[in-house]
């Protein structure tokens, strides 16, 4: 199937701006989407779940509207774990959900479409989102567009790696642990864990707690920027959702504002991190000071952030997932059964203590903001590895004692309830991205925007451009 290279190339925002000067159609543009998904999909596996004829029937009907927030007929990804009404919905792959057909459309889906957005697909996940790698019993592995032989990342991969290649301009992910930060960092494009609250949830799980946040994910930040407004929205189905200015992001970076204090942390105190990858990251963040950034290393110690968030995700998870264990047992996937059984072996003392420091790490945070503007640090800790690994047990000589503790670089701050937004800012030598996360205030998403802007402007946008897959085994 052929397709429009030019329109491909487009970043969301131009894509978006020729929508509404009625320069080009949203059928035009679901087209070029469908034609690129088959010609990239075999080589990645992205986006397993298609629904083009509900997208080419909402083109037909699409307004391009001149609207802050409007996207005017933007083809979209939405990730497997949000629904959109008529399409399967396997949360993640799950064989449990294998023929499920959603009804209804989560609120951030019927925001976005009521803004002009427009599905194409659902993109992969890990079951339930439970993993940072792409992988799961239905659908198999997302492959990493840079080398197809080695993952994206997870759980938001298939949103991530649909973006890069140019499947769609804008994706939808989620975030608890990782799953925005790392699958941005692993396939070289822009993704945003927002404040808890900004993008409103699904009526599931734990509509309390602050890990769980959903985000955009595109190739540059003013794409982000763009996504971010077509989605937020104060609805009454999420206790903690936040009303919504119209426009506030894209307006953020008309005139983007370059932080004054720029701290630089190469892991934290909680992880060790890959020579190369602290290296290349430690070069882009010193660069804030060609835009007038004053840039030191320090960090507030988040040093008991690990078992901190072992504790705290697993009382969620206790809440969250023991019926469905109880109900489905080997049918649940083994990461689940073993989450589930640390947090019943940590005393009840321990969840308090959890708490009580998990506060404590945010006021060391909130006084650390009080004399630096934006704290920045890798958004991943190595490079991509075989997309068949379901974990990672070490790096270096050091052995990680839980199947997710590679990822802390990026769970310690989920913790603490502040945007964070992942930028791609080099690539190693073997010419896989990396990237870094830019951790702002609370509810500071505006500021976090308008920094990765400015250091987007310094270092360039190294995502702009959707990449073809590449894959050294047939190459050789």
């Amino acid at each position: 199937m052929s397709y429009d290279r030019n329109l491909i190339n487009l970043t969301a925002v131009e894509a978006v701006a020729l929508l509404r000067a009625r320069r080009v159609s949203a059928a035009e543009l679901v087209e070029a989407s469908a034609g690129r998904i088959t010609a990239v999909e075999p080589a990645i596996n992205a986006l397993p779940i298609l629904c083009l004829e509900r997208a080419r029937e909402a083109a037909r009907h699409a307004m391009p509207g001149d609207g802050p927030a409007s996207l005017g007929g933007l083809p979209i990804s939405v990730k497997d774990l949000d629904e959109v009404a008529g399409v399967r919905h396997t949360m993640g792959g799950s064989v449990l959900f294998e023929h499920t057909v959603s009804t209804v459309s989560s609120p951030m889906v019927e925001i976005l479409e009521g803004n002009g957005a427009i599905p194409v697909a659902k993109s992969n996940s890990p079951e339930f989102g439970f993993n940072a790698s792409t992988i799961n019993a239905l659908h198999g592995p997302t492959r990493n567009p840079y080398d197809t032989r080695l993952t994206v990342g997870g759980s938001s991969g298939g949103a991530a790696a649909s973006v890069a290649t140019g499947e769609v301009w804008l994706a939808t992910g989620s975030d608890l642990g990782s799953s925005i930060r790392l699958p941005a960092a692993f396939c070289g494009v822009v993704g945003l864990r927002p404040s808890p609250g900004r993008v409103p949830r699904a009526r599931r799980g734990m509509p309390f707690s602050t890990l769980p946040v959903l985000g955009p994910i595109a190739r540059t930040v003013a794409d982000v920027a763009l996504g971010l407004d077509a989605m937020v929205g104060e609805r009454w189905s999420d206790p903690l959702s936040l009303p919504a200015r119209p426009g506030e992001f894209s307006a953020a970076l008309a005139r983007p504002v370059a932080p004054a204090r720029v701290a630089w942390s190469a892991d934290l105190g909680v992880t060790p991190v890959d020579p190369e990858i602290a290296a290349i990251c430690a070069a882009a963040v010193a660069r804030f000071a060609e835009a007038g950034a004053a840039v030191e290393e320090a960090c507030p110690d988040l040093s008991q952030a690990v078992e901190v968030f072992h504790a705290i995700r697993g009382v969620n998870h206790l809440a969250a997932f023991a019926p469905l264990v109880e109900a489905e047992g080997a049918r649940v996937i083994p990461e689940i059964h073993a989450s589930l059984e640390r947090a019943r072996a940590v005393p009840i003392e321990r969840f308090a203590w959890a708490e009580r420091e998990r506060a404590a790490m945010f006021g060391r945070l909130m006084d650390f903001f009080e004399t630096h503007d934006v704290l920045v640090c890798p958004a991943a800790i190595m490079p991509p590895f075989p997309a068949e690994w379901r974990r990672v047990d070490m790096l270096g000589n050091h052995r990680f004692d839980s199947y997710i503790d590679w990822i802390a670089i990026t769970f310690a701050i989920s913790l603490l309830g502040v945007p964070v937004l992942s930028l791609p800012v080099g690539f190693t030598a073997a010419g896989l991205p990396v990237g870094i996360q830019i951790i702002g205030r609370p509810r500071g998403d505006a500021a976090v925007l308008s920094a990765g802007a400015v250091l987007e402007q310094v270092i360039g946008a190294h995502g702009r451009r959707p990449v073809d897959p590449v894959s050294p085994r047939a190459a050789a």
